[in-house]
């Protein structure tokens, strides 16, 4: 399913336009962009959990040379699945 086909089924399932419907995915999505960036974790319960994890720095090689590489320390979105879409899944 891609963001019009989304879109599609929220403007069905909450009776709205699909221009309202999609300005409310965008606002959404940018909402929970700007809790990660500052560092928040956003849970929606049955849903899921969104939050930021921290990679440490770590040596890589490069495949072309065989050369060690550092690898840059990086912070990293996650999402842990809750327990009703798991289920719905199974």
């Amino acid at each position: 399913m891609n963001k019009s086909q989304l879109i599609e089924k929220i403007a069905g399932a909450a009776d709205i336009s699909k221009a309202t419907a999609g300005k409310a995915l965008d606002a959404t999505t940018a909402a929970i962009t700007e809790a990660l960036a500052s560092g928040e974790s956003v849970a929606l319960i049955g849903f899921g959990t969104f939050s930021v994890k921290e990679r440490a720095a770590r040596n890589g090689r490069n495949p072309q040379t065989g050369e060690t590489i550092t690898i840059a320390a990086a912070k990293i979105p996650s999402f842990k699945v809750g327990s009703q879409l798991k289920q719905a899944c199974n």
